[in-house]
This record gives C-alpha cells, structure tokens and sequence, in this order.
C-alpha cells in the first residue's frame, strides 16, 4: 500500500478502498493558495497509481467548502515583473499550472464525490463542476466570482462550460451572479440538493454505499469512456468502448461481477457491513 503523501493544508483519511480529502484553511474559507494547489496535485499524482483506491471524497473544513481563489495571493502577483519581450509572463505560466491540476484531476480514474456546503466560489465552482458526484447543501452560495475582481475564470471556464453548458456559464460568469444550492442543482452543477448538513451527511452515506456496489476497474473504464465522448468521434468511441467491455467481460471483475449475480451474493468488492 503506497503511502499518502504529506500535507498541510489538507487532511487525508484513508477507509479501505475509499480516501476522504479535506481542505483544511478554515481561517481563509478554505482558499485555494500556492500550497493548496501544489497539495492537491500531490493528492492527485498519488491517487494517477493508487489502483486499490476507487472512491474519492472531496470537503472543506469549518462548515465552507472553498472561497475560491487566495485574494492575498492575487495581490502579490501584482509585484511579478513583466515577462522579457517573446518570453510567457510568469503570471500566465503560474495560472495555466493550475488548469493542468484540474484537468488531471478531472480525468483521475476514481469515481470523485464532493460533499459542499458554505459556498463554493470561483475555483470552488470550478472543483464542483470536475465532481463526479456532487451534493450540496440547499443554502450554500456558489458564484463565478472572477469578473468581480477585474480578472477571468480563465482555467474554470472550460470545465464549467462542459458541466452546465456554454449559455448558462456566460450567464452566471458575466453577471457574477451569486446562486444557491437549489439553482446549482436545478443547472446541472451539483446532483443532489440537501435541506441541511445531516441530510448532506445522510445522502453522502447513500451514495457512497451505491457507489460500493460497482466494480472499481469497470467504473474507471466507464469514466474514461464517458470523458472520451466529448471529443472523440462516435465511431471510434464505439470502437474503443467494445475493447473497453470485452476487456472487462474476460478480467476478473466481469467474472467475479456475473458468478455473483448468478449466485445471489454479494461481488468480492462490495464491503460487507460490519
């Protein structure tokens, strides 16, 4: 078992096959900073080999998932000096590391939950829109904050567009609309919308026993599959999508998966009670 990398900005727990991950700045709101960012790439460099991990669980500490950017940290950029003439400006090169992060993360083989509640702003909304499985808190505030500071949701936006469309992110992105959990859910950000924190709690636990009973290795193939269909052309897809099942049909989890149904029993994955 590889070991979790060291952080502290973040709390890890690992349950079994299952790894809680939890921003821990409750005294910023759980701001994504320099650490943060270069923590969670951590996480996610570890998780791109972690195959007895299938399940990632995604919250911030102190009752708010993520205010999004570290404001402190927009301003010490200001100090940066302009790039050389034909040089990349630095302040570019340090924003584009951040969108490698999330789209590492997006394609991460685990199924990713995230569990939110406070408000999830700026980078925030842009982890939710990456989540696999997102459930929210009916009063939790989200916004596409960026345009309110004078800058751009510039490594967000993708993501945002391809989880809630093209025109309902120029909506909230141009308006820097502040919206709660019920809107989040009723435009596809967030999947199930919980009146308080126990029914968050509640949900989560019934998602994640769901989740459980799936094969890791064909959720994985199944993600990929899913992510592929956004740019790849259907016949290729279709293509890649029966090598994916015939691998599946004659690897040990479609065995284990079929001799269980028959049987009537649990699959070797599922945990049993305790």
């Amino acid at each position: 078992m590889t070991e979790l990398p060291l952080c502290k900005t973040l709390l890890l727990a690992r349950e079994g096959g299952r790894l809680h991950v939890t921003l821990n700045r409750p005294e910023s709101r759980n701001a994504l900073s320099g650490d943060v960012v270069r923590e969670l790439l951590a996480v996610v460099e570890f998780l791109e080999g972690a195959r007895d991990i299938g399940t990632v669980v995604l919250r911030g500490a102190g009752g708010t998932f993520c205010a999004g950017g570290d404001i402190r940290g927009f301003m010490a950029q200001f100090e940066t000096p302009a790039p050389a003439p034909g040089e990349k400006d630095p302040i570019a090169m340090q924003n584009r590391r951040f969108g490698a992060f999330l789209k590492r993360f997006d394609s991460l083989p685990q199924t990713i939950v995230l569990a939110i509640e406070g408000a999830a702003f700026g980078g925030g909304l842009g982890l939710a829109a990456i989540g696999d499985i997102v459930i929210a808190v009916a009063d939790t505030r989200f916004a596409l904050s960026e345009t309110g500071l004078g800058v751009v949701p510039a490594q967000i936006a993708p993501f945002v567009a391809a989880r809630i469309g093209v025109s309902e992110a120029r909506r909230l992105a141009l308006s820097g609309l502040r919206f709660d959990g019920r809107e989040a859910g009723r435009i596809g950000l967030v999947h199930y919308v919980c009146a308080d924190e126990a029914e968050l709690e509640a949900t989560l636990a019934k998602v994640l026993a769901d989740i459980n009973r799936c094969a890791p290795g064909a959720n994985a193939a199944t993600k990929r599959l899913l992510l592929a269909s956004r740019s790849t052309p259907l016949d290729a897809l279709l293509d890649e999508a029966a090598d994916l099942f015939a691998a599946a049909l004659r690897g040990a989890e479609g065995r284990e998966g079929v001799a269980a149904f028959l049987a009537k029993r649990p699959a070797s994955w599922v945990d049993k009670p305790k």
